[in-house]
């Protein structure tokens, strides 16, 4: 059992991991272009409803 702890307490010892920063700033160029059309379009029926009854809106 201790045999199988200090393994394990070696294994776990055993790896490092280094970060460091770049040398350059980092750059994130977005051009990104958003176009949105709504249409809205009545027919002659429609229109006429809402001419007759303007108080449904």
């Amino acid at each position: 059992m201790v045999r199988a702890m200090t393994l394990a307490a070696a294994a776990m010892g055993g790896g490092c991991v280094n970060v460091t920063a770049p040398d350059k700033p980092i750059e994130i160029n977005l051009n990104i272009s958003v176009t949105q059309e709504v249409v809205y379009r009545l027919d002659n029926s429609a229109k006429e409803l809402i001419k007759e009854n303007p108080g449904i809106f």
